[in-house]
């Protein structure tokens, strides 16, 4: 497989060609990735207009990440709306598309918004608790649980637990 670390570009989103990109990315990534987690039906009827109206909606402290002019990954950062660690920043989403995955677009993502978030000591993130493919990534990078636990309702319940880094850490330097 041909190695294309170089050929991605992360860069703040600024087009509504990249928001509607990320609209593609939420709702494909959801469907590829929470399939056995998040209830079937409720995955079934996510649309692309509805991921990217809320792209739309919301375009502050987007990232997107780019393998031409193809917007294969996106993630969402800022500070805490957790109302327990006011003092932290938030990586609010972050989703590759599943042909992109093992191909290092996830922990650039990762990198640049962590980076984004410097003022802060403490960084966290949600993930869905069954998704184990994000907490290891989360793990990898230097997130360990912190306790916090949330139950949501997408079609059936699901609980979302938080993972948090202290900036004293670091990230790794590859995963």
């Amino acid at each position: 497989m041909k190695d294309i670390t170089d050929s991605i570009c992360i860069k703040p989103a600024e087009t509504d060609e990249e928001l509607c990109g990320r609209g593609y990315v939420h709702c494909t990534a959801w469907q590829e990735a929470y399939r056995g987690i998040v209830y079937d039906r409720y995955l079934d009827t996510m649309t692309v207009e509805a991921t990217t109206a809320r792209a739309r909606r919301f375009p502050e402290n987007t990232l997107v990440a780019k393998d031409g002019e193809k917007v294969v990954g996106f993630a969402v950062y800022g500070p805490s709306r957790d109302e327990d660690l006011p003092d932290a920043g938030e990586v609010e989403a972050i989703y590759v598309l599943k042909e992109y995955y093992n191909r290092k677009v996830g922990y650039r993502l990762m990198n640049e918004a962590v980076s984004r978030l410097s003022e802060y000591k403490t960084i966290f993130v949600w993930v869905f608790e069954k998704n184990e493919r994000a907490i290891r990534f989360y793990h990898r990078y230097g997130f360990e649980f912190d306790g916090g636990k949330k139950e949501w309702t997408l079609g059936t319940p699901v609980s979302i637990v938080r993972m948090v880094m202290k900036r004293e850490q670091g990230p790794v330097s590859a995963l």
